[in-house]
């Protein structure tokens, strides 16, 4: 087999980012990443700053990638509204295909990054657990309009597609605020200085409901091997750790691992209660020697707080990518606890 190239867009989220070191680990692939700023990392890829909402913009900056073969599509744009995500990001994926597809007579597969709320995980109870072949939640939801897209778009060309649907994506970034593990580290770190125990901020129902998170590691083995194998050409999959639990089993466990009571569930909304905690943070980056990330961009509390108010059941049904081949799987508690030692390693936690 000869190299590879890999266009991975959205190149520094959490995603994007632990796909290409995965990448570089693996070998054979050539990489170029699309973001709107460098690398805080150590790369050996190319990085291509580009407005994809500017189609103009977008062709004269991808016009020399003649020779990708795997698109590897990772971006999102937040609206204020759900309706509203719809038109900014499917012209980012047209913006990324269009103009890859038509200099690149060697592309071979492109890649969409779906996830949960498709099924509506994110508006209430839905039916558990959802299947590949569940009907969306009511339109307009940006990934079925992405997903369809991408359907139409293949019709009658070389290269194939996939998309996958992983759930709170765990892993570490810099400056990708909407990653939870991140926020219960943040939110225990300033807990602890305060002198308060480790209480769980969302709803009691939050506590105890089933839910799951996937790794980014992991996805980034599922992400390749959904991209390069036979029988995963053209097909949707649920991805996660592979496992489920309940906050209120792992919640003593982060406990003991930042050196804290355990508290009792107490419901305050992040967003508010975590707004003023910017001059804190400083304080305790400074005496810790942490690395320096604006406060606004180390954890995003309304995130959080969707996260820990989701008081029903989420539960993806996974056998049909391994029953297509891809086989891996995390245990989330020791996941999370893994994390959390990266983040200390790294200087981005006390």
């Amino acid at each position: 087999m000869g190299r590879k190239k890999a266009l991975v867009v959205g190149a520094l989220g959490v995603i994007g980012r632990r796909l290409i070191q995965h990448l570089e680990e693996t070998g054979g692939w050539d990489i170029v990443g699309l973001s709107r700023r460098a690398p805080d990392f150590p790369s050996k890829a190319t990085y291509i700053s580009v407005d994809l909402l500017d189609r103009a913009d977008a062709e004269a900056k991808l016009a020399h990638l003649t020779d990708v073969t795997h698109i590897f599509y990772t971006a999102f744009q937040a609206r204020p509204t759900w309706a509203a995500h719809d038109a900014p990001n499917l012209a980012m994926l047209v913006n990324t295909v269009e103009p890859v597809a038509a200099v690149s007579p060697v592309l071979e597969h492109v890649q969409l990054m779906e996830g949960n709320k498709i099924y509506g995980s994110h508006l209430g109870p839905f039916r558990t657990p959802a299947r590949e072949e569940d009907p969306p939640h009511m339109l307009p939801n940006f990934y079925h309009t992405q997903e369809s897209w991408l359907r139409a778009a293949q019709e009658g060309q070389r290269w194939t597609w996939s998309a996958l649907r992983p759930h709170t994506v765990c892993g570490f970034a810099v400056g990708n605020p909407m990653n939870i593990t991140t926020c219960i580290a943040v939110y225990a770190t300033i807990s602890k200085e305060l002198g308060l125990p480790l209480r769980f901020p969302g709803k009691p129902g939050a506590y105890d409901a089933v839910y799951q998170v996937t790794d980014s590691a992991l996805l980034a083995r599922s992400m390749v091997w959904a991209a390069t194998a036979g029988s995963a050409q053209n097909e949707v999959f649920n991805i996660t750790n592979g496992d489920f639990f309940r906050w209120k089993n792992v919640w003593p466990r982060f406990a003991e691992f930042f050196e804290m009571d355990l508290g009792d569930v107490q419901t305050i909304p992040l967003t508010e209660f975590m707004a003023d905690k910017a001059p804190l943070w400083e304080r305790i980056v400074e005496r810790d020697g942490l690395m320096h990330t604006p406060y606004a961009d180390i954890a995003a509390w309304p995130f959080a707080d969707y996260v820990f108010g989701t008081d029903w059941d989420v539960m993806t049904d996974t056998l049909k990518i391994r029953m297509a081949g891809f086989n891996d799987y995390v245990r989330s508690q020791e996941m999370f606890i893994e994390l959390f030692d990266e983040f200390r390693a790294r200087k981005a936690i006390p």
